[in-house]
This record gives C-alpha cells, sequence and structure tokens, in this order.
C-alpha cells in the first residue's frame, strides 16, 4: 500500500494542473509581403537578400565596357547628331524643312501646310520608315 499512495497523489497532482492548463490557437502570420506578411518587412528582407549574395553579374561588366569603349569623339558625334535631329524637327514648327544625313540614317522633314512628313531611310538596309502627322498649323 505503500507505492499506491504516491501513484495516487502523482495521479491526482496531474489531473488538478491538467485541469487548470487552458490551450490557446497557434496562428502563423508569415515574415515575407509576397505571402501575406507586413509590407513594412519588405526592404529589410531584399537589403538582407542583397547582402548575402555574392553572385556577380556578367552583364554588367558588358554595359561598363561598352559604355568604356566608346571615345570622347563618339560621344560628341551622338551628342551633336541629337542636337541637330533637334533643331530640325523644331524648325519645322516655323515652316521650315530639311534633311539630315547620318552614318547610319538619312532623314528627310516635310512640311506641306500643316501635314508634317519625316522619311527615315536606313542605309544599311535601304528600309524606309514614314512618319505622317496632320493638323500642326490651324
Amino acid at each position: 500500500m505503500n507505492h499506491t499512495l504516491p501513484a495516487l497523489a502523482v495521479c491526482t497532482l496531474l489531473a488538478a494542473v491538467g485541469a487548470q492548463v487552458g490551450a490557446t490557437e497557434l496562428v502563423h502570420t508569415p515574415v515575407n509581403p509576397a505571402f501575406g506578411g507586413n509590407p513594412l518587412n519588405g526592404t529589410y528582407l531584399l537589403n538582407n537578400a542583397q547582402a548575402q549574395n555574392d553572385h556577380d553579374d556578367p552583364s554588367i561588366a558588358s554595359r561598363s565596357s561598352a559604355f568604356a569603349s566608346t571615345s570622347a569623339l563618339e560621344r560628341f558625334s551622338n551628342q551633336l547628331e541629337s542636337r541637330l535631329l533637334s533643331q530640325l524637327l523644331d524648325n519645322v514648327s516655323n515652316g521650315k524643312t530639311g534633311s539630315l544625313s547620318t552614318d547610319s540614317f538619312i532623314i528627310n522633314v516635310i512640311d506641306d501646310s500643316g501635314a508634317l512628313s519625316i522619311q527615315i531611310t536606313d542605309r544599311a538596309t535601304g528600309e524606309i520608315s514614314e512618319i505622317q502627322v496632320n493638323g500642326l498649323n490651324p
């Protein structure tokens, strides 16, 4: 009878403690905003991922070398072509027409009493594109 008394006391104690314990639901809240988490976590998660990323993008080297391979003369020529084309299109508003020839294209701008016609000829292929805009002059 000595052994049953402690066992009975332990069972009674466990039953009393078990009756007092309450259970609650376990609710999972995602951290990643892509899966329903807080959107304010996005920047934090992205910065952590980028800090851990040791992969080098091969296209960055090719882009930087492509810019480095253009000389100052080529950049100046491109800017000058852009400026001349802009001036040619600005002159259309004054009723003046004209053309511009580059290494790659021949551009003809014709204003026929409010109907603007721009012909672009590709020197390499001979392909011609034409853009027409009506109603420029009232």
